[in-house]
């Protein structure tokens, strides 16, 4: 018998009597066999989401940007809203696979994959909103810095909606890079035990000729690390750069230097709740629920407490600051406006979802209840939204002059774009549940020995052996 070399009292990564073989049946399974009707259900829910939402894109292509209820005072709406929302989402991901790869946490190996395929199609979702809020989308190249012909008409590199643009395409390709490369083994294995020239033939290309050599999996580790040392600053950059669109501005509440730090907290906050959205929807369907277990549910409720706390920490430090500021029209905005007036509402569910309902994860009964946790990841994201919504639009609907107020309320073709964004998403998460391994083989066969329930067992008790026999040769020698 071996030692291992981690604590017997830590919780099991994997449970149940597992070995290699058992691993790969049940991950890789799913993939081989013909989905059940629920995934045919969904998918074909979420392809009709996502075909009213092309109908509502193309309405406002066609018509132009008025069909959606922007006005004189409320320049942005739900569309920069949910832009904001979707960034968020994308946090979690890439937060899991890269901090948590560096720091050496091992819980991260049942969820990461998800997580990962998660962030690459909210972003994909994210992207499209500032281009159709430009109006004239055919004109959206005008966005990219390269050589023209166009004289002055040259991208304004103080603007941070330019950088924007730099900082989703860097996120979203280091992001998609960072997910392959960690699909290329089970790919392999996919692609060994095909049964149809087919599917041998695509999942070897898929797997760039893998073949497990030491080589192989010395350039594979090489390249996560790297990759895992670029994702670290770009989780933080990434919606610090989107904060900027609203802290460079002089519009009263936006222009606080609190945003970029809350703004990365809110993201790892709405991020995560959406991981545990989905991870319970996935272990429960595709029976995976000794590899994604409620140690892991536990571990990531703890991040969303304490991203929860920074969150409400921070809504509170602006009620403070527009006090002690002194500004009218801070105050107003916040006081007056935002926790009151026609939109107070939004506030106050944004501050019930966001503060007060994540704090039931101090206790220690609630954080491992999977319904309690399907729930509160809900309840967040709703919260994080809102969150979005007050932001823009309780800033907006209140001008400096009393004749340009109005109240915003979303258009049909805004809605519409909303919900064809989650066609797209569920669309992209079906396909990706059905045809890719949902978790990475390879990283549960290299925890199984060391947290794996069995091989804990065996160790505990090897243990309690080695403790008698020498309490006995003590007792022997005295």
């Amino acid at each position: 018998m071996h030692l291992k070399y981690e604590s017997t009292l830590r919780e099991p990564l994997v449970d149940g009597v597992k070995d290699y073989h058992k691993v790969t049946e049940d991950i890789i399974g799913p993939i081989e066999a013909k989905p059940g009707k629920l995934w045919y259900v969904g998918f074909f829910i979420s392809l009709s989401l996502l075909a009213f939402g092309a109908f509502s894109v193309f309405w406002e292509v066609y018509f132009g940007i008025g069909v959606w209820n922007l006005n004189r005072t409320i320049g942005w709406g739900w569309d920069i809203t949910n832009f904001v929302w979707w960034v968020g989402i994308g946090h979690a991901g890439t937060l899991i696979s890269a901090i948590l790869l560096l720091f050496r946490q091992g819980w991260r190996t049942g969820v990461n994959r998800a997580a990962e395929a998660m962030t690459i199609f909210a972003v994909m979702c994210a992207g499209q909103f500032p281009i159709f809020h430009m109006g004239r989308v055919w004109m959206a190249f005008f966005v990219l810095p390269y050589p023209n012909t166009r004289g002055p008409v040259w991208v304004n590199f103080n603007s941070p909606l330019l950088w924007d643009v730099f900082a989703i395409s860097t996120y979203f390709t280091v992001s998609l890079l960072f997910w392959y490369s960690g699909l290329l083994p089970d790919f392999a294995t996919v692609r060994d035990r095909a049964k149809t020239k087919l599917r041998k033939l695509l999942y070897g290309i898929a797997s760039f000729g893998w073949t497990g050599s030491t080589k192989h999996w010395q350039r594979h580790e090489a390249l996560s690390l790297v990759l895992a040392g670029l994702s670290t600053p770009l989780v933080l950059s990434v919606h610090t750069i989107v904060s900027f669109d609203f802290a460079t501005s002089v519009i009263p509440g936006w222009h606080t230097t609190i945003f970029p730090p809350y703004f990365v907290a809110g993201a790892i906050f709405s991020g995560f709740a959406m991981v545990q959205t989905l991870l319970i929807i996935t272990r429960k369907i595709l029976h995976l629920e000794d590899y994604i277990t409620i140690g892991h549910m536990e571990a990531m409720n703890k991040v969303i407490v304490l991203t929860g706390s920074i969150v409400g920490c921070a809504y509170l430090t602006e009620l403070f600051m527009a006090w002690y500021g002194a500004v009218p029209y801070e105050f107003d905005t916040f006081y007056k406006y935002r926790a009151a007036g026609p939109l107070g509402w939004s506030y106050w569910i944004m501050m019930t979802c966001n503060v007060i309902t994540p704090q039931v994860f101090w206790f220690r009964k609630m954080r491992r209840n999977i319904m309690v946790t399907f729930i509160m990841s809900i309840i967040v994201n709703i919260g994080m939204w809102f969150e979005r919504f007050v932001i823009i639009c309780t800033s907006l609907y209140r001008d400096y002059l009393p004749s340009s107020w109005s109240y915003y309320r979303p258009s049909w073709p805004e809605v519409g774009f909303y919900l064809g964004t989650f066609g797209l998403f569920f669309t992209c998460y079906f396909l990706f549940a059905k045809y890719f391994p949902v978790i990475a083989v390879a990283e549960i066969k290299h925890v199984l020995k060391t947290s794996g329930e069995s091989f804990k067992n065996d160790m505990t008790k090897y243990e309690q052996e080695s403790a008698d026999k020498f309490a006995h040769d003590v007792a022997h020698a005295h």
